[in-house]
């Protein structure tokens, strides 16, 4: 297969020659390209010089790969590389890689060049289908193969090699022939909820001012206020914590429970903390699976803070945060009827209570009924 140049949309993709590699070696410097793709770390000049020459030649004349650097139409500055990183010609699929270089980010690259590469594929090679992995957390490539059209159904446990060895878990997207976008759906598109939730998603958890107290990402140093929370009988009254709380579970909370949120953007988990940074509660916002646009709010307070009116100014934090950075619609709270103090917080915070759901909560392998409000971005 020869070597082929495509020109898009101001940009040029070609195949890599020599006299790319000390912009490539300058590029994969980036920490973002060395964390989300699987180039050497350190990054060496002879990592360049061998991808831009060898490999290159090689991929191309035994037809396994497309390698293609991304360039500026009217400067010819190298903006990133994208093409088919796997060809299997014979059964007619492939699949589609980029990376973008830290001084052309924010100018949708990666879609543009994907999207070209995706037209060639299928229109000029007659591939069949073409696939998109990302690393869970990689949320700034997820979203650019969804405004190129790409369908995502899900997480692929251990679904890419990780560089320290063994596998990590991926995202995997696929786009068949017809299903190219020239213009991204309108929930990834710039400005778009699913561009602004991306945005979130792809920094890690921010401190955010909450009245009286702050919201924060959890710490291995709230382990035992945390276990002190869940252990607390009005705690293990009201929700679905395990009886007996123990210490390994309050670190399996913190170490994995609200990050694997946060990296697979499900929802939004937060400690918040006293004016000492000390552990006073949680609050998080579980994003449903079926309506995108609507999340379910769970919250809980250490037995030490009840009544100073911290949780309601933690969950009206949350919940704002929710509107305006998960371009959330509207947050549900529900609560066993009974649960007083819960509802308490929720009216105080705006939620209107809609009535009762019969056997609506579980706890334990038992139903319960249970109390169901809403809070849209107007009653905050």
């Amino acid at each position: 297969m020869e070597p082929i140049e495509l020109a898009t949309d101001g940009l040029v993709l070609r195949a890599w020659q020599p006299d790319d590699a000390e912009d490539v070696f300058r590029a994969c410097q980036d920490p973002l390209i060395q964390r989300w793709t699987m180039v050497p770390v350190p990054y060496l000049r002879e990592h360049a010089e061998d991808y831009t020459g060898a490999i290159t030649r090689a991929a191309w004349a035994a037809q396994t790969s497309a390698p293609l650097g991304v360039f500026d139409a009217r400067s010819g500055e190298l903006l990133a590389s994208a093409g088919l990183v796997t060809l299997d010609l014979p059964n007619r699929h492939a699949e589609l890689g980029t990376w973008v270089a830290p001084w052309a980010r924010g100018r949708r690259v990666a879609e543009r060049s994907g999207r070209a590469v995706a037209h060639w594929a299928f229109e000029v090679l007659g591939l069949r289908r073409l696939i998109w992995r990302a690393e869970v957390g990689n949320h700034a490539s997820k979203l650019s193969a969804e405004r190129i059209g790409f369908t995502f159904d899900g997480v692929i446990r251990a679904g890419l090699p990780a560089k320290a060895g063994g596998f990590t878990d991926c995202w995997h997207g696929v786009l068949l022939p017809g299903e190219v976008c020239d213009t991204p759906p309108a929930w990834v598109a710039p400005g778009g909820p699913g561009a602004r939730r991306a945005r979130a998603f792809s920094n890690p958890p921010e401190r955010l001012p909450a009245g009286a107290c702050t919201l924060r990402a959890l710490r291995l140093g709230d382990l035992d206020d945390v276990v002190a929370t869940f252990r607390d009988p009005g705690t293990v009254q009201w929700t679905s914590i395990p009886l007996d709380y123990r210490p390994e579970q309050g670190l399996d909370f913190i170490r994995v429970t609200y990050p694997t949120m946060w990296l697979r953007g499900t929802g939004a988990g937060f400690a918040f903390a006293d004016a000492d940074d000390r552990f006073a509660g949680t609050v998080d916002l579980r994003i449903s699976p079926t309506d995108p646009a609507s999340a379910e709010v769970g919250f809980s307070a250490a037995p030490w803070t009840r009544g100073k009116g911290y949780t309601s100014d933690a969950v009206r934090a949350a919940c704002a945060y929710g509107f305006e950075r998960l371009a959330l619609d509207r947050i549900v709270w529900r609560a066993h009827v009974g649960n007083d103090a819960s509802r308490r917080v929720a009216e105080k915070v705006g939620f209107v209570v809609e009535g009762v759901q019969r056997d609506s909560c579980v706890q334990r392998g038992q139903r319960l009924d249970g109390w169901i409000a809403t809070l849209l971005p107007g009653d905050l």
